[in-house]
């Protein structure tokens, strides 16, 4: 990890330029950073739109890629392993914002708990990274992302509190959108059986049971005792459906449809990554779980 850094630090690449540049690292902030800052700002997406926020380590092109740029945006609560050598690297004089440090968070899951347990030590993630699951904590990302763009360019600082204002108002036409097409899913059938750890915030706000095959990194490898208690779980709740992603293991899953004839539902969509926007992955995620668990 990093290997690149050190080179390119001393090649005495300038960090600052005339023109307000942001640079995010992950797909899900630069569509906040974008619908923030309009044609105000430069948004650089280091990881791209099929880029995965949970293997990602900038290199030397990446950073060079971000050159000038006056502020970096991080998802925080842990995701990026490697942030304390980036500081490092960027110096004082490139501000680096934690958007998930000021929003409430809930605890990893691990595979030692029961799935969805919130506890507090710690498992590789003492922490769930996945707050962009949760619409209300997306919303106040928005004003986190607003107020640091303010404060790293002042200039623009109206602009961006109105842009925050009208996309926080999006937001609530998603929220009321999403409660109306899950009210079609009756409260006992809200079980989310999904490949990884990645949907406890969306569970909470929603009402559901979360049962992940893996945990908060995909590493997470269930044993044979642990699969075979979540293969009790998902029949014991009549677990409908059980959702795929495009990184999961299509192995295990093999083996929970063929142990308990639940059927597959559609791709769910963890991380940002293959989509347009923020809006197109919850209308996605959201109808792909109604359609396979709704009426």
């Amino acid at each position: 990890m990093f290997r690149a850094f050190f080179l390119w630090l001393g090649c005495g690449i300038s960090l600052h330029a005339a023109d307000f540049k942001v640079a995010v690292l992950h797909p899900l902030l630069a569509d906040i950073a974008r619908e923030v800052g309009k044609e105000s700002v430069q948004v650089v997406d280091l990881i791209g739109p099929n880029g995965d926020p949970h293997h990602f380590e900038p290199t030397a092109v990446d950073l060079k890629r971000a050159e000038g740029a006056n502020l970096y945006l991080v998802s925080g609560m842990g995701l990026e392993g490697y942030l304390p050598k980036l500081r490092g690297i960027l110096g004082p004089e490139v501000t680096v914002v934690e958007v998930g440090a000021t929003l409430p968070s809930m605890a990893g899951a691990c595979d030692s708990c029961d799935h969805g347990h919130d506890h507090d030590h710690d498992h590789g993630h003492s922490v769930d990274p996945h707050w962009w699951h949760s619409i209300d904590l997306f919303r106040r990302a928005t004003t986190v992302v607003a107020e640091a763009l303010a404060k790293a360019h002042p200039a623009g600082a109206a602009g961006y509190e109105a842009n925050a204002a009208a996309y926080r108002a999006r937001l609530d036409d998603l929220e009321r959108w999403a409660k109306r097409e899950i009210a079609r899913i009756p409260r006992e059938k809200r079980h989310l059986a999904t490949a990884h750890a990645a949907f406890n915030y969306f569970c909470k706000d929603f009402g559901f049971t979360p049962h992940p095959v893996q945990g908060v990194n995909r590493e997470q490898m269930p044993d044979a005792a642990q699969l075979a208690k979540l293969i009790a779980d998902l029949k014991e709740n009549e677990v409908g459906a059980i959702f795929p992603e495009k990184e999961s293991n299509p192995k295990i899953l093999q083996t929970l449809i063929r142990d308990t004839g639940i059927r597959l539902g559609d791709e769910l969509i963890a991380d940002g990554t293959g989509v347009t926007s923020y809006e197109a992955m919850m209308r996605h995620n959201i109808g792909s779980i109604v359609m396979a668990l709704g009426r």
